[in-house]
């Protein structure tokens, strides 16, 4: 029988975690063309979270975990759960019931019998989110798409299954900077995008506000887009051009009307404009350097304190 390992990461799900796994090992139940593991990574949580893997994993075999030493951020979290993952096919979703479990019957359908390579689900409504939120994470999307290599799709979700072909592919790019959803485009691969209604948390709170996850858009379009670089060259030759025009014309203005006095508004927008533009395509460079410097360290993703097995 094939095997499918499905990779939850978790950061103070405690709440959540209960409800999902009663409808996880319900879905399984029914799937009973397929063996199955479970693989729970414990991001750093400080609540109950690992106090209830352990209990999971006691009662039931098919239950592994991962618990960090800290919280190393979601995207950790993923990579250790594909790592950790041993199944033909290997299935990523979130605790909080937000990717309903009900669908990866469709899921697998598509990637055995379909002659996909990985089926993904995309979400076609934003509701419950704030409008301003929506709007950025479509211009996101329009954004990365036209200024990298990666096909992201709006509306994508990490959940999604996968063959072990594309499993392997994945965990070959090494990148200490990860983010998942350029990774899962750039990589390739036959997907089907599988669409549904956006669903609410079954419990908990989000973990991702809105400045994490403007942050998060800046980790993205660094690790897949070299584009920042070329609109800092650009501005800057634009700007060149205009200080020489501007040039000829203060020359032309003392040949013609003689010397005039200049006024120290105009100047000093002038002056904070150019530092402005100066400041700007300094952080574009500083934001690359930073993110070489990080990789050049070869520090781990993340760090392993225990799992099913025990404390390490």
């Amino acid at each position: 029988m094939p095997k499918i390992s499905v990779v939850v990461p978790c950061y103070n799900e405690q709440d959540a975690l209960p409800l999902f796994y009663r409808e996880i090992t319900r879905v399984a139940g029914e799937m009973n063309y397929a063996q199955f593991e479970f693989i729970f990574i414990d991001d750093g949580s400080r609540d109950d979270t690992l106090p209830l893997l352990r209990q999971f994993a006691a009662a039931d075999a098919r239950v592994r975990f991962v618990s960090f030493s800290r919280n190393f951020g979601k995207e950790a979290g993923m990579l250790a759960g594909l790592e950790a993952a041993t199944g033909d096919f290997v299935a990523l979703m979130d605790a909080d019931l937000q990717d309903p479990p009900a669908l990866l019957p469709e899921l697998y359908k598509a990637v055995t019998e379909e002659g996909y390579d990985c089926a993904a689900t995309r979400r076609t409504t934003r509701e419950g989110e704030p409008p301003i939120r929506s709007f950025f994470a479509r211009m996101f999307y329009k954004i990365i798409n036209r200024i990298s290599d990666a096909d992201i799709v709006d509306g994508a979700r990490d959940y999604r299954l996968m063959r072990r072909s594309v499993v392997d592919a994945i965990l070959s790019m090494r990148e200490y900077n990860r983010f998942s959803k350029g990774i899962f485009g750039w990589v390739g691969f036959r997907t089907k995008w599988v669409p549904y209604v956006n669903v609410e948390r079954a419990a908990g709170e989000t973990k991702w506000s809105f400045w994490k996850l403007f942050l998060y858009s800046l980790e993205g379009i660094a690790a897949f887009s070299t584009a920042p670089l070329a609109i800092a060259s650009v501005l800057g030759f634009l700007l060149c051009v205009i200080a020489f025009l501007y040039i000829v014309v203060i020359v032309a203005k003392t040949l013609l009307f003689g010397e005039a006095v200049g006024g120290w508004p105009s100047m000093m927008c002038i002056i904070l404009f150019l530092g402005g533009i100066q400041l700007f395509c300094m952080g574009i460079l500083g934001q690359y350097l930073a993110k070489t410097y990080l990789e050049t360290k070869k520090r781990p993703v993340y760090l392993v304190r225990e799992t099913e097995k025990g404390v390490k």
